[in-house]
């Protein structure tokens, strides 16, 4: 729930700083869209967590409660309510979360049981994950429909050093989902340094910044494409938030979604410019969580910018959104412009 408020997770004591900042659990509705689109309800024997972690999200769908809570619900709940539901006899666990999520249900399960997860973090990078809450409950429909079972790589992210700039990630462990590729994100890539590729990212950055229109908005995105776009601006760039500049000035940085609609009223036209997460091709929805629905609304589809360097589109077959919002979704859909180099673009697809 951190994402919107700028937080880049919610780990620890991060929750109640959350929490303090307004931020709305993000959980609760992407479980309800999962539970939409599930078309097989009548051939599963439907096992919940209690309370929030399940119980009060089901609404008349038949269901068992497992489990008990304490006072505030945390990471020990979910490991203990995932061991129960194994003992329950559960053939399959699907859980809303993040990264952090991912690392409990192997501490609590490993790979004794096959898992769906939900996208519902901040830090979504590891490949277990489904792309969106419907492609979730199309998972779910294959397993029960006998589709077999496969590895899918969980990372561990230093949310510390998250919050410096740094993605700091190493392989955490391995879950087993259904075997739907077309319905399972990439993981992250790490970020390539290699001279070539920084030689590309720089002359991309410089390209972009030629086309920069005065009096206009522009909120960088997150990740090194945008820092190269920043450094030919002459300005600092946050590395993992959402930085403001106009008229070649940093305004604001490391935004939040209220500052960001805040920046929005005081200035009549802006862009939002963004590059494709590596090894994923997410555009909204991973990373850069405080481009809220909210904000794209505010902005418009056609003020978006996409940039990135060939190489990281050579390895990308469609790109994709999961803002958290069908209709913003939708209307992002479709094919985009995406600038490569002075003067050159190329069509992608987003789904």
């Amino acid at each position: 729930m951190g994402g919107s408020v700028g937080l880049k997770g919610t780990d620890g004591d991060m929750y109640a700083r959350a929490v303090q900042l307004g931020a709305e659990p993000v959980s609760p509705q992407r479980t309800r869209d999962f539970l939409h689109h599930v078309d097989c309800m009548d051939r599963v024997r439907l096992l919940v967590g209690p309370g929030p972690m399940g119980e009060a999200l089901v609404g008349s769908l038949d269901h068992e409660v497992i489990g008990e809570l304490g006072e505030a619900p945390g990471r020990a709940d979910t490991r203990k309510t995932a061991r129960a539901m194994l003992a329950a006899g559960a053939e399959l666990i699907v859980f809303a979360g993040g990264d952090g999520t991912a690392r409990d249900m192997i501490d609590a399960i490993g790979q004794q049981l096959p898992v769906i997860a939900i996208p519902a973090g901040v830090k979504i990078y590891s490949s277990v994950f489904a792309y969106n809450p419907r492609a979730a409950a199309e998972l779910l429909s294959a397993f029960v429909q006998g589709a077999d079972v496969s590895e899918e790589e969980v990372l561990d992210i230093d949310e510390d050093a998250f919050r410096k700039g740094r993605v700091d990630s190493h392989h955490y462990g391995f879950l087993l989902v259904p075997e739907v590729a077309q319905l399972l994100q990439d993981g992250k890539e790490s970020s390539d340094t290699k001279g070539s590729t920084a030689a590309a990212k720089q002359d991309l950055a410089s390209a972009v910044v030629e086309t920069m229109e005065s009096g206009v908005l522009y909120l960088l995105g997150s990740g090194t494409t945008l820092r190269h776009v920043a450094t030919a601006l002459g300005v600092e760039k946050t590395l993992l938030g959402i930085d403001a500049v106009i008229d070649g000035q940093l305004v604001a940085r490391d935004c939040n979604e209220k500052d960001l609609l805040a920046l929005l009223e005081q200035y009549d036209s802006a862009r939002i410019i963004v590059t494709p997460l590596g090894g994923n091709g997410f555009l909204f929805g991973r990373g850069n969580k405080q481009f809220t629905p909210a904000v794209l609304n505010k902005v418009g589809e056609g003020n978006v910018i996409v940039i990135a360097n060939r190489e990281k589109l050579l390895r990308l077959e469609r790109l994709h959104v999961d803002t958290g919002d069908a209709d913003v979704d939708s209307r992002l859909r479709g094919y985009v412009k995406v600038v490569v180099g002075r003067g050159h673009q190329k069509l992608m697809p987003v789904e």
